[in-house]
């Protein structure tokens, strides 16, 4: 009777162990064959964002170094910078990709990740708002709410903090457009989120 009970449990064990491995083999092989799949994916993704921001570059040439920066090239001349930043916005940080024309102007920006709040600072990442950057240089990162400065960031009705937090981000991405091109800007004090509450 024990040996049975014995025999039993080792059984048992050994079925375990056999369902295991045979499992991770199962996930290996899955994971071997739709992992370049997933990153292939992702790449052409990353792709398609970049020829969004940029519609004229024919080629995006990351930049040695620098994480998701790339130069986007037209017929072998860089035409723009593609820079990406993460301020810290109301919810957290903010993950945007910033394309900068090579003369500094703002072409436009996509946000990556974001937890602002819905219906006040979650509209950072859309139009209206996000289409006053285009055409703008660095002196006009400046949040304003004030109806007459067309040259400067109207803020987000009900959401300060979120709107300078992308004005930020944008900024940010100038600064570094111009350090990779080896220009130099000049600039307002850094319009950054401040404490409080997203007013």
């Amino acid at each position: 009777m024990t040996d049975n009970h014995g025999n039993s449990i080792i059984k048992v064990a050994l079925n375990l162990i056999l369902t295991c491995l045979v499992s991770g083999c199962i996930i290996g092989v899955v994971f071997f064959i739709t992992g370049p799949i997933a990153a292939d994916k992702a790449e052409q993704m990353k792709q398609d964002s970049m020829k969004a921001l940029v519609a004229d570059a024919d080629k995006f040439v990351p930049v040695q170094g620098e994480a998701d920066t790339f130069i986007a090239e037209k017929g072998g001349k860089p035409v723009a910078y593609i820079i990406p930043t993460a301020p810290k916005g109301y919810g957290g940080p903010i993950k945007m990709l910033t394309a900068v024309s090579a003369d500094g102007t703002v072409i436009d920006y996509a946000v990556l990740s974001a937890n602002e709040t819905p219906g006040l600072g979650d509209k950072g990442a859309k139009s209206p708002f996000k289409d006053q950057f285009k055409g703008k240089k660095i002196e006009n990162m400046e949040v304003t709410k004030e109806a007459g400065k067309t040259d400067k960031i109207q803020a987000l009705t009900g959401a300060t903090i979120s709107s300078r937090a992308f004005t930020l981000g944008v900024k940010q991405a100038i600064e570094k457009a111009a350090q990779l091109s080896g220009q130099s800007v000049s600039s307002q004090p850094a319009a950054g989120a401040t404490k409080g509450g997203n007013k």
